[in-house]
């Protein structure tokens, strides 16, 4: 039976839903809007896309579920747009990261028995659907919150449908959803933003903080690369959330600058201690989306050759590098190439290859 799936919104997450769909779904066929006409067509081009429409018309009233995609301030405009075209089985859904202002609008559109929120746990600091790839969801919650009316049937169908992107779906009430996407999502952007204003604001002019940025400060601000319009809206329609947990941050940080100024080493090495613990709690449950890297760093001759040598090794014995960099500043870090494998067999076999031709090597596990 074919599945018939409209996208109002063909970026990073769109995109990468609409490819998950076509690669697992047998009889899947994709309706597309979006504003961009090269999204459409490089969505057409691939063969993600088979009906591209340049505005929001008849072309989705065959649609079985259709995907808000869009801005999350467009979802208003693109919901009484929708509701024209709509069959009276669909479904639809989105895939913003706040809940509260899409369900007010579903309730005020009448839409309730044909609404459930969507929020993909999974992105990149990356956008656009040149960058959306089929297995960005993989493995990743993808959350669900259904309305009071929405049918039993209907969310199990929907639930089935997600699994087909690789995610895993969790169901919870719209409310739920923004108090703990606020803690885990939204807070850690609002800092990463703040530290690299702060470093901005206190580098030297020769940029001497900027040019040693090296693991810790990279590792922490990686997501202030993101969109700055989709996060500045996420700030607006999750204000109350956000600010509730921003205060209680700053507290503590007030609590930690106290404890600097007393030189309170116990409650300095307890800080750190705790947060060590629980975060690696995140990594040993087999449930987590938290999994654990394989990264190997070796330690390399600043000549030519040297680097194939080491790739030479693994590829004729049949392992494959999932990643691979030069580390130039070695905060916390050892030896000058860094080798991410797929696996624990990968990066056994790995060490054990580099050990028996002398190279130093270490491993570093995250």
């Amino acid at each position: 039976m074919s599945t018939t799936i409209g996208f109002i919104g063909l970026g990073l997450i769109g995109g990468s839903i609409a490819k998950a769909f076509k690669k697992n779904i047998t009889d899947c066929h994709i309706t597309a809007f979006d504003i961009s006409p090269e999204a459409l067509e490089l969505a057409v081009s691939q063969q993600i896309v088979d009906v591209a429409t340049s505005q929001i018309d008849e072309s989705f009233r065959i649609c079985d579920y259709i995907f808000l995609c869009a801005p999350v301030q467009k979802n208003d405009t693109n919901l009484h747009k929708i509701k024209e075209f709509m069959k009276n089985d669909c479904i639809i859904t989105d895939v913003g990261s706040v809940k509260n202002n899409i369900h007010q609008h579903i309730l005020a559109a009448d839409l309730e028995e044909h609404f459930i929120g969507g929020h993909p746990m999974a992105g990149s600091e990356r956008y656009g659907f040149a960058n959306s790839k089929a297995s960005l969801l993989e493995n990743a919650y993808y959350i669900l919150t259904p309305t009071p009316k929405t049918p039993s049937h209907k969310l199990a169908a929907f639930r089935e449908l997600i699994l087909q992107t690789g995610a895993i779906p969790l169901i919870l009430d719209y409310k739920q959803h923004d108090y703990v996407t606020a803690a885990i999502s939204h807070l850690p952007h609002v800092i990463a933003a703040s530290l690299v204003n702060l470093v901005h604001d206190s580098d030297s002019d020769e940029g001497i903080m900027k040019m040693v940025a090296a693991g810790g400060f990279k590792d922490i601000t990686r997501i202030a690369s993101s969109s700055a319009q989709m996060w500045q809206q996420i700030c607006l329609t999750n204000t109350d959330n956000i600010s509730l947990l921003l205060g209680k941050y700053i507290d503590s940080l007030i609590n930690i600058q106290n404890q600097l100024k007393m030189r309170n080493g116990n409650s300095l090495y307890q800080l750190f201690d705790d947060a060590r613990e629980y975060r690696d709690s995140f990594i040993n449950t087999s449930s987590g989306p938290i999994k654990r890297s394989y990264v190997l760093t070796v330690d390399i001759a600043d000549q030519a050759g040297s680097l194939a040598a080491i790739t030479t090794i693994l590829a004729v014995n049949g392992i494959n590098i999932k990643n691979i960099g030069i580390t130039h500043n070695r905060e916390q870090e050892y030896g000058a190439l860094r080798l991410e494998f797929y696996d624990e067999a990968a990066i056994e076999k790995a060490k054990e290859l580099l050990t028996q031709r002398s190279y130093l090597i270490y491993e570093k596990k995250l």
